[in-house]
């Protein structure tokens, strides 16, 4: 699995310029699945996103995780992130998971996080999505469950 943490002040999904899912300050995380992604996988990436310490304390350091500050998450898939462009300048996908097993995968991904940190919504899994965003920091991780 691959994610791009963004630290926000909020975030939003919508569809046809429909309001799906809104957070306020916390993480939108984008979420890409891989063909040769399994359980554990989903347990690294959970427990890195619920421990990354990356909110600012009083002294400035980044030392105060998403638990920490009691803060919401808006995960949104993007098979795009396993974009293998080294050959032409049209993408590959061949590294993604496929559509069918990514929508089972990532349902399983939420439903055990969601036991883990409660605080989380999502947009909609194979949908045409406009995200909006307000990075605070900019702050932006990238963690790959391979590396």
């Amino acid at each position: 699995m691959k994610v791009i943490i963004q630290r926000v002040g909020s975030a939003s999904v919508c569809i046809d310029k429909k309001l799906i899912s809104q957070i306020e300050k916390g993480f939108l995380i984008l979420v890409g699945i891989s063909k040769d992604d399994t359980q554990k996988d989903i347990d690294y990436i959970s427990k890195k996103i619920l421990n990354l310490r990356i909110f600012e304390s009083d002294n400035g350091y980044f030392d105060k995780s998403i638990q920490d500050i009691n803060g919401e998450i808006l995960f949104v898939s993007q098979f795009t992130l396993y974009a293998d462009c080294t050959k032409g300048n049209r993408p590959s996908f061949s590294s993604a998971m496929s559509p069918e097993q990514a929508k089972i995968f990532y349902k399983n991904f939420l439903d055990d996080f969601k036991k883990l940190y409660p605080k989380i919504k999502d947009g909609q899994f194979g949908a045409k999505m406009q995200v909006e965003l307000v990075n605070d920091g900019p702050v932006s991780i990238i963690l790959d469950s391979k590396k």
